[in-house]
């Protein structure tokens, strides 16, 4: 009897192939990388071609080094980077290069959206704010551009629907990805007819949207002979990779909410409707669970800025690691905890890349503020990881305004590795932080759980929060906490009385 899930996660930089036990146990892993293309003004493409061969590739490795049998495959399953555009004629061929959710191109078919539909109206029925970084305005530019006619378009999909696309043959996409687009009616889990109208696209553009759990086709003969796979294996369309790392860290009731710590970060939960924000700072997804919303927001440079001061001031903790076997960051890490909550009146801004939540400031830069003879690189280090945090608890406060009753954090990615952080985090929000048992594999394992529950291996999304079990917790310190909850609205001043500045050192860079 199938009993393994095979879950693929689509990346920015490759495709993880993973295989789950009914019991929710990592089996093994493959990777599978592809080129990113930049180019132009903030023009950012995949070829999905490369995509195919890393599913394909990855696909026959891990099969190979897991010694599972094909016929032990119980489903396929996806989560993939969202927001992005792949065109593809009737036939399923793709079309041009997709445009991967990086790409800033189609800033005036956002400005046309916003006029068109407004901004207060796409962000009440989507959930999210206009911008050129969703699907619609880049199908926008698509047609702008280059055509619907001359490209003899069809479909426009997101990343891991065109992978399910070529095992299937089917045009589907699921609640999570559909609302990343600007272009979906949350409460109505489906494609806004107001929107669609206003802005003329076809609804015969789009795939139809369905559940997470949905058993959406069978892989075919051809592809299952190009990844070893069995024809007639069930496919579940699965969903975004933040709705699937929600799943993957244990988030699945309402009130429960978890926070990615990677090169960028994010803090999301589980909520029983969407939650709009006055001020438009926060956004809300659909989850894979259809009865649960997933209100988020995002900032740009966390585990990034961190990287940065490694990469910049800290070469003698890079050449002692290297030495000694050990991870650079831990050593960084131990500089940073000699010195107190507040790092001695230091503060760094983290806006190294622009921002998005909480400020939505592309011309937001990075800055160390309080810098005097006594502090250190040590104290450096502290105010990067106390910076990042006290960003994301603006993020944090945005919801807790919106009545989000938030009584413990989640925390995975890479970031979450470090203890410092976690403790910093724990201090910085106020709350008990959580540390589930798969930190990396998180957004595969949520695709896994989608996979299960739509072929009855699961009985239903409460599963992962078995799987997800918890290894380690971080409470508050009452001192530290203190100390930030007085360093907290200097922070944010910080920000507000450099706001100015940063609007004109755009204008001198350009």
């Amino acid at each position: 009897m199938p009993n393994l899930i095979l879950a693929h996660d689509l990346g920015t930089t490759g495709n993880k192939a993973t295989l789950y036990d009914p019991a929710g146990e990592l089996v093994g892993t493959a990777f599978g990388g592809y080129e990113t293309r930049y180019f132009g003004q903030n023009c950012v493409e995949q070829d999905p071609a490369d995509w195919w061969q890393a599913v394909v590739g990855s696909t026959r490795r891990l099969l190979g080094e897991s010694r599972a049998s094909a016929a032990d495959i119980a489903c396929v399953t996806f989560s993939g980077q969202m927001m992005g555009c792949v065109a593809v004629d009737a036939l399923g061929e793709v079309l041009r290069p997709a445009i991967i959710w990086a790409d800033q191109r189609a800033v005036k078919q956002a400005e046309w959206i916003a006029e068109r539909v407004g901004a207060d109206r796409v962000y009440e029925i989507t959930g999210h704010r206009v911008g050129p970084s969703y699907s619609a305005a880049k199908m926008l530019w698509v047609k702008v551009t280059e055509g619907y006619r001359r490209l003899h378009f069809a479909r426009f999909h997101q990343a891991k629907d065109y992978l399910v696309l070529r095992l299937t043959g089917v045009h589907a996409t699921d609640y999570s990805d559909a609302s990343g687009t600007n272009l979906f009616d949350l409460r109505a889990r489906d494609w806004s007819a107001e929107i669609l109208d206003a802005l003329e696209i076809d609804r015969a553009l789009l795939p139809e949207p369905r559940p997470s759990t949905d058993v959406v086709g069978e892989v075919l003969l051809g592809p299952a002979e190009e990844c070893g796979l069995r024809a007639g294996t069930p496919v579940v369309i699965g969903g975004g990779d933040g709705a699937c790392a929600a799943v993957g860290a244990g988030v699945v009731r309402e009130g429960a909410a978890y926070n990615y710590v990677g090169s960028s970060s994010w803090i999301a939960l589980a909520s029983g409707e969407p939650l709009l924000d006055p001020d438009r700072r926060t956004f809300t997804f659909c989850h894979l669970d259809p009865k649960l919303y997933m209100p988020t927001g995002t900032m740009q440079a966390a585990g990034a800025s961190y990287q940065w001061f490694r990469d910049t001031l800290c070469a003698e903790e890079v050449g002692r690691a290297e030495a000694e076997g050990r991870s650079s960051y831990e050593l960084i890490d131990a500089l940073a905890a000699s010195v107190p909550p507040g790092a001695d009146g230091l503060i760094f801004l983290p806006y190294l890349l622009g921002e998005r939540s909480p400020h939505w400031n592309p011309n937001a830069r990075g800055a160390f503020v309080g810098l005097s003879p006594k502090h250190t690189r040590a104290h450096m280090a502290r105010a990067v990881l106390e910076g990042v945090a006290l960003n994301l608890r603006i993020i944090l406060e945005a919801f807790r305004r919106q009545g989000a009753g938030i009584a413990e954090m989640r925390v995975i990615g890479g970031g979450a590795k470090g203890a410092l952080w976690r403790q910093i985090m724990a201090d910085v929000y106020g709350l008990p932080i959580l540390l589930p048992a798969h930190l990396e594999e998180a957004t595969s394992l949520g695709a896994a759980v989608a996979g299960g529950v739509g072929v009855g291996l699961f009985r239903d999304f409460t599963v992962a929060e078995q799987i997800a079990k918890v290894t380690d917790r971080h409470r508050p310190d009452a001192d530290a906490q203190a100390a930030y909850d007085a360093l907290y609205p200097v922070f944010c001043g910080a920000y507000e009385g450099l706001v100015g500045t940063f609007g004109r050192l755009s204008q001198a860079r350009h």
